[in-house]
């Protein structure tokens, strides 16, 4: 039988959550033995065509949740970041992203995290954004929306409306995407209270937090995305193309508390 997010039963739904959570625990080991080392060293997979790093620690991360997986669900697929992908036999896909943000795990900045995502055909509906050096766990689907960390437990709940001109806004990369990318991002920077640069997967943690309004980026690809989408809908959220169409094999993609904030936003983003 082909499984979806509607016919998984409620103890197959039950394992699932505690496995995501079992899969972003054993990636914290790996990730935080290297960080803000002296030694830490990183290869660039982009060559000459600029920098890519991948370290060590990302590799033993992913590692470690692929021996879990095959161990508990061999059934069903993998796509991780740095090891491949293995074809599923169930109708899910697990889609992992070890280090997202290895520029700011290399820096010392405590603002990427390990993303792990599940999937059926229509896309992520379960997934989890983990910090380990903070120690703060963001999961959402199948029901959940829920932070974890030092200051305890909380339900996870996107913003309510407000006009883009109250709005924070982040981004990654100030020089976002290419040359017309970059012109939309600025205009809707133009009109945001706010805008905020360089937090990797950790702005869509804050969104889903309730506590920034718009993550808009360009580029990305499955595995940057996967794990965020499945949280900040389960919050609440939005999360499109720049056309407000699926968001999940990456691209231009557009994350939001609402949908007032969005259709400013998309507005903004098409000229209007």
């Amino acid at each position: 039988m082909t499984l979806t997010r509607r016919t998984i039963s409620p103890p197959t739904r039950l394992e699932l959550l505690s496995l995501i959570e079992r899969l972003a625990q054993a990636a914290r080991a790996p990730t935080l033995s290297q960080f803000r080392t002296a030694d830490l060293q990183a290869d660039n997979k982009a060559g000459n065509a600029g920098f890519d790093p991948v370290t060590a620690a990302d590799r033993a991360a992913e590692a470690a949740i692929r021996a879990i997986l095959a161990a508990s669900r061999p059934q069903d697929g993998v796509l991780g970041e740095e090891l491949g992908a293995v074809p599923s036999r169930s109708g899910l896909r697990w889609i992992i992203d070890p280090i997202d943000g290895t520029r700011g795990y290399l820096s010392g900045t405590p603002t990427w995290g390990v993303l792990i995502a599940l999937a059926d055909a229509d896309g992520p509906f379960l997934g989890v954004i983990d910090q380990p050096y903070i120690g703060e766990r963001f999961l959402g689907g199948l029901g959940v929306a829920q932070l974890t960390g030092p200051a305890g437990t909380a339900t996870l709940r996107t913003r309510a409306p407000r006009p883009l001109c109250r709005a924070t806004l982040f981004t990654t990369f100030p020089e976002i995407g290419t040359d017309a990318e970059a012109a939309a991002f600025a205009r809707v920077a133009a009109r945001a209270r706010l805008t905020r640069y360089g937090m990797d997967c950790y702005a869509y943690a804050l969104l889903a937090a309730g506590q920034i309004d718009l993550v808009i980026e360009a580029g990305l690809h499955v595995h940057d995305i996967a794990a965020p989408l499945a949280v900040i809908e389960a919050a609440g959220g939005i999360v499109t193309d720049w056309q407000g169409g699926p968001a999940a094999q990456g691209g231009q993609v557009i994350a939001a508390a609402n949908a007032a904030i969005h259709a400013e936003a998309l507005a903004a983003l098409a000229g209007a």
